[in-house]
């Protein structure tokens, strides 16, 4: 009589999944098209599928029970099987799409920008490549930096450069787009990006067109300082004397809030600002006077808390210069917001000086280091009218002291 045929293993289900217990060694339950659910010594439990591909046999990982149903575990041995069917082996493919996963996690925009700007830094301005580098960490890293550089969408890219419209800071908004362009252009050419997104947002930004920068009047100079003095808005006491400087030195914001103790000679009573930050690309010389020396005397004695060489640190990160919205958000806290900005000194100074104080319009220009309209003069004008400059910034100086006293 011939041995009884064994029956089929039936298919599983969720209870005998539930109920499978632990042995000694390990042990599998079949549940067909060679897929089993392997029972460890200590209760784990694992799918497996085997198959054989280019005549060797292979077994593929299909996730763990319970958090991988049997339904699921179907599911994935289903997909599997459609992918033998095509030629394709399934642990080779699964492998090569974790590499990859793997290789988008690591590539962030934060960490393919920093790569871009690292390979850029050679053929910049230090100026230029501090001020792209700060912009990126203040208004994009936070949003998307560690966002995978292939996840990104130009949707969500113009979400970050949207914020930055809000503030508002327009022009910040255009270049910001722009350096992200250059970012997925170099990821592109490196491998990384599949895309520019960034060269999708052309004509999606805010129409800007740059105008003269908001200054108050000569007569409101008097109200401004004492609002300044009061200090209502309770700014911070460096805070107070970053804007002052501002107004009595007239220098660019940039220049000032990246200016370190080794430009500054207290005792020559000069700031030599250098050439890579300034934006004319020539060092400039700025004469200290009484009240620039006092305030810079005060703000010596408030860095030596930090361990940094900036002059104006910043509050949360003193190894970093003052943030470049600092200054601005302080004159819209004294109640100044869309009358007047840091620039706006720049060209309060000018006509202030030219008007009460006398002087001819070359004296404060060279302070204000403009360029030459005319390219033969700036061929031939290389003076500086440093014994003037030194006078009139004295003169200025007192007449804001007075402006303040007489209010």
């Amino acid at each position: 009589m011939p041995p009884k045929e064994m029956p089929p293993a039936m298919p599983l289900t969720d209870m005998t999944c539930k109920r499978s217990k632990p042995k000694e060694k390990p042990y599998k339950m079949a549940d067909g098209g060679g897929m089993y659910l392997e029972i460890m010594p200590n209760g784990s439990k694992y799918w497996r599928l085997k198959y054989r591909f280019q005549d060797f046999e292979k077994r593929l990982a299909l996730g763990v029970y319970p958090e991988i149903s049997l339904a699921d575990a179907r599911n994935r041995r289903e997909a599997a099987r459609k992918q033998l069917a095509n030629g394709i082996d399934p642990s080779a493919d699964k492998q090569e799409k974790k590499k990859a996963a793997l290789l988008n996690a690591k590539n962030t925009f934060e960490a393919l920008a920093r790569e871009w700007h690292e390979k850029n830094i050679a053929r910049w301005s230090e100026k230029t490549a501090n001020d792209t580098l700060y912009r990126l960490e203040t208004y994009v890293f936070p949003d998307i930096g560690k966002i995978p550089v292939r996840d990104l969408t130009p949707p969500r890219l113009l979400e970050t450069i949207r914020k930055i419209e809000a503030r508002p800071a327009f022009d910040i908004a255009r270049r910001m787009r722009s350096v992200c362009e250059q970012v997925f252009a170099y990821g592109i050419g490196t491998g990384r990006a599949d895309r520019n997104i960034a060269a999708d947002l052309k004509g999606t930004l805010e129409a800007f067109k740059r105008g003269h920068f908001k200054a108050i009047s000569t007569d409101q100079i008097p109200e401004f300082l004492g609002a300044l003095k009061k200090n209502d808005a309770r700014l911070f006491p460096q805070t107070i004397r970053a804007t002052t400087l501002l107004m009595l030195t007239f220098v660019r914001t940039s220049e000032l809030i990246q200016s370190t103790w080794d430009e500054i000679d207290l005792k020559k009573a000069v700031w030599e600002i250098p050439a890579e930050r300034m934006k004319m690309r020539k060092p400039h010389t700025v004469p200290l006077f009484r009240q620039a020396i006092k305030i810079l005397q005060e703000q010596r004695e408030h860095t030596r808390l930090f361990n940094t060489n900036y002059v104006f640190p910043s509050q949360i990160k003193p190894r970093k210069p003052m943030s470049n919205g600092t200054i601005l958000g302080a004159i819209k806290r004294l109640g100044y917001g869309g009358i007047m900005t840091g620039h706006g000194f720049r060209k309060l100074a000018m006509s202030t000086i030219k008007e009460r104080l006398g002087y001819r319009h070359e004296v404060p220009d060279r302070q204000l280091a403009h360029g030459h309209r005319d390219a033969l003069a700036a061929a031939y004008d290389d003076s500086q009218f440093i014994q003037e400059r030194t006078k009139m910034m004295q003169e200025w100086a007192d007449y804001l002291d007075g402006a303040r006293e007489n209010r």
